[in-house]
């Protein structure tokens, strides 16, 4: 049978929709996710378009395993162009919402366009309507989500929303389904909120089945056999396992960056948030690892029904901010989750701010009386609330640390980090080489999921090592930024954007986790009835990067954007590698090596013709 993807066009003007169906070579050349959203905002979204306007385009695109019953394959993808950064916007999340969205019959949902007045659309199999969201805007998500759920009389739908931060057009709103799993960065809730689409709810009553169920199943049996929840540290301690694991080697991100110890490391760990705080380890769709927390803290109102903090919140609004109080950081993760807030970008603003105040750059007045001192978490509570209302300061704080330092002046930039104008991700780049690649050279500004990261190259071995299939077999020492570092790099980059392509989670995936490249592939074929090779995947994988490029490029992005903040240049001032820096001609010479790797021309950071016709672009 033909694997055609269908695609429901959505125009929010005019209040119409259309269905499309993208044809079998197209499919299996792009298999879904980032790399067939890209392809898609490139054909439909004409350049220079304003983000907030109603010419931008907002992809949310599923994959060809989604919504099976393999582990892991429950992600899928949020594109559009990015009001943070004005280039390309992509985000993937799990949860429950693309396997509905698949269960539909859609592989993928387009919006154009906007609406005059709030509008929600409520997706039932085939059936597309379009709904008066009036009495939703302006609220928290929980209760947005509990309402839709009664008027449509079904605890069962699943609910994507923007929240009150998409609505007033904060730069890093976030998209989320079910309360708890995000598309965090890019600011892609912004775009949402400025087509006045406050959710796209989905209910749907077919699953997809596999072309070949006995082969399907056999991979399902082979991740069973291999895969030991017992020991497994996503399952036991989620993402916030790396708190004291960064903590260790002096790069946990500590008062904006200027230091890599926390002395609160221990009070905000993963360790601590499980003896103290956590009642469940939540999942998503057919998921075994089961990484995601859910805490209560009943005296500050903090519910299960939001989650709990990743790493990435508890680094960004913990030890960047120098807050050290457990109990606090889950109610600003709550925070984050009913405005709908990215939790890192929000985080670096926060920190952003407090580094400023320490240098008389902004002061108590214009922070409306807010002492913001390193440590004061009731100042990042009240900042949050500012920030998701744009509300006094937050209202600045809104635009990301790139505009508000510009508007600040007073030497601001200095404390900005960031690239391409979003805020760097909780990982310092000092203590992991590699990541300097990852943060300059990512399509959508500095991004901690391009590629795995330096620790893990220190184990690459001969003798089965999950990255030996692609020749990546020699350790390679995290401090190093050579030529074998960049191909390490390269090679790593193409499998996390094939995962974001057939959204395959990184958490269940080779190398952080069990399920290894082929048995994958054999699952894709499985389900698909394809014959597709590892090599074929991997050209997935670098079409995405391309396509993303292609886009930026066609945006204005030159080798100029692909840079580090000025910090990551100067030494760690404490920890376990203080003093510690990225050379900026080192750096310099890498980003040259990985351009020529990529085949993107050294000057113009655009790909070459020879390369695009190598990946079928045209």
């Amino acid at each position: 049978m033909a694997i055609t993807a269908k695609i429901l066009h959505v125009d929010l003007t005019d209040r119409t929709h259309r269905a499309e169906e993208i044809p079998e070579a197209t499919y299996r050349k792009y298999l879904g996710g980032g790399a067939l959203a890209a392809h898609l905002l490139l054909r439909d979204l004409k350049p220079g378009a304003d983000p907030l306007g109603p010419d931008n385009v907002l992809v949310l695109m599923t994959s060809v395993i989604n919504g099976l019953s393999l582990s892991g394959t429950n992600r899928y993808t949020a594109a559009a162009k990015s009001p943070l950064t004005g280039g390309y916007g992509e985000s993937e999340a799990g949860g429950w919402w693309g396997p509905e969205l698949r269960a539909a019959g859609w592989d993928g949902v387009v919006v154009h366009g906007a609406s005059k007045t709030p509008v929600y659309v409520w997706i039932k199999d085939a059936a597309v309507e379009f709904r008066d969201a009036t009495p939703y805007w302006g609220k928290l998500s929980g209760d947005v989500q509990d309402g839709i759920e009664v008027e449509l009389g079904d605890k069962r739908v699943r609910t994507l929303q923007c929240g009150v931060a998409g609505e007033k057009l904060v730069r890093y709103a976030a998209i989320v389904n079910q309360l708890k799993h995000f598309h965090g960065r890019g600011g892609l809730g912004a775009v949402m909120g400025a087509k006045k689409l406050k959710a796209i709810v989905v209910r749907g009553s077919k699953p997809p089945a596999a072309t070949d169920k006995d082969t399907a199943k056999k991979q399902l049996v082979w991740f069973k056999d291999n895969y030991d929840r017992s020991k497994d540290r996503f399952h036991q301690l989620g993402s916030s396992s790396g708190v004291l694991a960064l903590e260790a080697s002096g790069i946990l991100p500590t008062r904006n960056f200027r230091d890599g110890s926390f002395e609160g490391a221990k009070d905000i760990s993963g360790q601590k948030m499980r003896d103290t705080i956590l009642v469940n380890r939540g999942t998503c769709y057919a998921c075994a690892v089961a990484c995601k927390r859910e805490v209560e803290v009943k005296e500050l109102g903090v519910t299960p029904k939001y989650g709990g903090p990743e790493y990435e919140t508890l680094a960004a609004s913990g030890s960047l901010c120098g807050v050290k109080d457990l109990n606090a950081l889950a109610l600003i993760n709550q925070l984050h989750a009913q405005y709908v807030l990215d939790s890192i970008s929000t985080g670096a603003v926060c920190a952003f701010a407090m580094e400023c105040y320490e240098h008389g750059i902004i002061t108590s007045e214009m922070a409306g009386g807010l002492d913001l001192s390193w440590g004061n978490a009731d100042a990042v509570i009240g900042l949050i609330h500012m920030i998701g209302r744009r509300e006094g300061l937050g209202d600045l704080l809104a635009e990301g640390v790139k505009r508000a330092a510009e508007s600040l002046g007073k030497g601001a930039e200095r404390f900005a980090l960031h690239v391409k104008g979003q805020e760097l991700p909780m990982h310092d780049p000092r203590g992991k080489k590699g990541l300097s690649l990852a943060y300059a050279i990512s399509p959508t500004g500095a991004d901690h999921m391009e590629a795995p990261h330096d620790p893990l190259y220190a184990g690459f071995h001969p003798q089965g090592h999950p990255m030996g299939v692609l020749g990546l077999i020699e350790p390679l020492d995290p401090m190093t930024l050579d030529a074998k570092k960049v191909r390490a790099f390269y090679v790593t980059q193409q499998v996390w954007s094939a995962y974001n392509s057939v959204g395959m989670c990184d958490f269940v995936g080779a190398p952080l986790n069990t399920l290894q490249l082929d048995p994958m592939i054999d699952y894709i074929n499985a389900v698909t009835g394809w014959n597709m090779s590892l090599y074929e995947l991997m050209k997935v994988g670098e079409r995405n990067n391309t396509l993303a490029r292609m886009f930026n490029n066609r945006e204005g992005f030159t080798p100029a954007d692909d840079v580090l903040p000025q910090r990551m240049h100067e030494g760690i001032g404490n920890g376990a590698i203080k003093g510690a820096r990225i050379d900026p001609d080192e750096f310099l010479a890498a980003r040259k090596t990985y351009y020529e790797m990529a085949g993107w021309d050294p000057q113009t950071g655009k790909p070459t013709d020879a390369k695009l016709a190598e990946l079928g672009i045209s």
